[in-house]
């Protein structure tokens, strides 16, 4: 009997980028513009950024760096509290939007966050929603986003990471997704709406972690764990990790 191989989910997208030579949310970005701001996941930001100032206690005049920052919506609100910010996405677009709205004490950069170059200038480092870390278009782009993100903090700074749980993406599987058991990565063939009102199906790929997971990926990038919980958008609290909620926010701390 000859065995049927079907192509996973990283080596259909290094097929896609070997062609197209970008990541395959810079268009799905350039459509939405502002309307991502619009969608649920994005109003929990005053609550979210109000915990993590605490969290890592962030003062006015300590330096931030968001990755995947998207419109900016978490980096103008640490921004607005005194802290020096800056951000960065892959998409040129999500970069503009936020650049428009930035105070002095805030910089946006276009820059691919699987390759980092800051070197232990920031006390805290933060990714999420997905805006970089857990977004992978080829094996192995998690860890270098992980990578340069701890490259990025200086001796004793912090890391705060959210990601998405597998636990909740299988149990929770909806039509028109599917779970890759092999990678981790939940496929999804959904529609998104612009700012015109224009419809436009999309495929979005969302890599999906267990607590073991990040606590192995955190430390192999040279940071100790600190705190792992459960959290949703907009309700981020010191939770135990639990297979009810959509995501786990990571707090890890670089050795002094």
């Amino acid at each position: 009997m000859t065995e049927t191989r079907r192509e996973g989910p990283s080596e259909g997208l290094r097929s896609e980028l070997s062609s197209t030579g970008a990541h395959w949310f810079e268009e799905i970005a350039s459509f939405l513009g502002p309307a991502y701001l619009r969608y649920s996941f994005a109003r929990g930001t005053r609550q979210e950024v109000a915990f993590l100032v605490e969290t890592l206690d962030m003062k006015p005049g300590r330096r931030l760096l968001d990755v995947g920052c998207g419109p900016g919506r978490h980096a103008l609100a640490f921004a607005a509290r005194g802290i020096d910010v800056v951000g960065v996405d892959i998409s040129a677009d999500f970069v503009a939007l936020a650049a428009q709205a930035a105070p002095a004490n805030a910089r946006f950069d276009q820059l691919d966050a699987r390759t980092l170059s800051y070197d232990r200038e920031f006390d805290a480092v933060i990714s999420l929603c997905q805006g970089a870390f857990g977004l992978p278009a080829a094996a192995g782009d998690d860890e270098a986003v992980l990578d340069g993100m701890a490259r990025a903090l200086r001796p004793g700074g912090r890391l705060a990471l959210s990601a998405f749980s597998a636990y909740f993406a299988v149990r929770h599987l909806e039509d028109g997704e599917e779970f890759d058991a092999a990678t981790g990565v939940n496929h999804e063939r959904t529609s998104v709406r612009n700012e015109a009102g224009d419809d436009r199906a999309v495929d979005l790929w969302t890599a999906c972690f267990t607590p073991r997971e990040l606590r192995l990926l955190v430390e192999r990038a040279g940071l100790a764990v600190v705190e792992l919980w459960s959290v949703s958008p907009s309700a981020y609290e010191q939770a135990p990790p639990s297979i009810s909620s959509p995501e786990f926010l990571v707090i890890a701390e670089k050795p002094r």
